[in-house]
């Protein structure tokens, strides 16, 4: 089920550095956010600290709120691995594991919650997931074939697959289309658009049409100079941030005359 995020006073930091400063917005449940902004501006570390991904980075620390529903996620006593089972990440580049079958890349993330899982439940499962990532009717009869022998874009809907199949809340998608051709890019954000009938989705992209074509929401993000942290500049709904921004920032970007 869909869950709403609630991220306040958000400060990221690497060591002594402050990445990203003073990030406050709601991602909400059953609706696709984007991120835009310029190279370097922290949208894809703030994206990170939304599953607390960013932690795998020595020295990584946040100060500030997310909230899950009514989940604080960095609250001491909350796992990590269990936000990430409820908020996935779908990286940049498709990384399925290279080794493993489509079936087994699929149903990788439920064996580990679920050890002694009957192979009948594991089918129903990645069935499921692959129709979820318009993608079983393409790979039904060579589920026993290496998931790295697919296509580009076809291996990004595995990820996708793969992702879903542990039935996440939320659905994290850092640039997903950068390394795809404009076929499987246009393929990646239909799905994008049935997936989020069932989940929160996030996406960082540096393509704004893209975020114009797949979101509801749009925030913007910068960064005053070389060294210094990113900030949410303006969030906003999507139409409105692209034909009205309030902020003039927000403005001189989405026309092209920064970034």
């Amino acid at each position: 089920m869909a869950k709403r995020i609630d991220v306040s006073g958000l400060h990221v930091y690497y060591g002594d550095f402050l990445a990203v400063e003073d990030v406050s917005m709601t991602v909400e449940p059953r609706s696709v956010t984007a991120f835009i902004g310029s190279s370097g501006c922290g949208k894809s570390t703030f994206l990170r600290t939304l599953n607390r991904l960013h932690e795998v980075a020595p020295g990584a620390r946040v100060e500030g709120k997310v909230m899950l529903d009514d989940l604080d996620i960095y609250q001491s006593d909350v796992d990590p691995v269990a936000v990430r089972r409820e908020i996935g990440m779908v990286f940049q580049q498709p990384n399925p594991f290279p080794t493993m079958s489509i079936y087994d890349n699929v149903i990788a993330g439920s064996k580990l919650n679920n050890k002694r899982m009957r192979k009948s439940e594991a089918d129903d499962i990645v069935e499921r997931a692959l129709r979820g990532a318009n993608l079983w009717e393409e790979v039904k009869e060579r589920l026993n074939k290496p998931g790295s022998s697919l296509s580009g874009g076809q291996q990004q809907r595995l990820c996708i697959a793969r992702a879903i199949a542990v039935e996440p809340a939320v659905l994290l998608m850092d640039e997903p289309c950068s390394a795809l051709d404009p076929i499987s890019t246009l393929a990646i954000e239909d799905l994008i658009a049935q997936l989020k009938e069932n989940y929160t989705i996030v996406i960082v992209t540096h393509n704004m049409q893209q975020a114009a074509r797949v979101s509801d929401t749009t925030a913007f993000f910068n960064v005053a100079g070389t060294g210094e942290p990113g900030r949410l500049i303006e969030v906003g709904e999507t139409n409105k941030i692209f034909t009205k921004p309030e902020q003039a920032e927000t403005e001189r970007y989405i026309t092209g005359r920064f970034g």
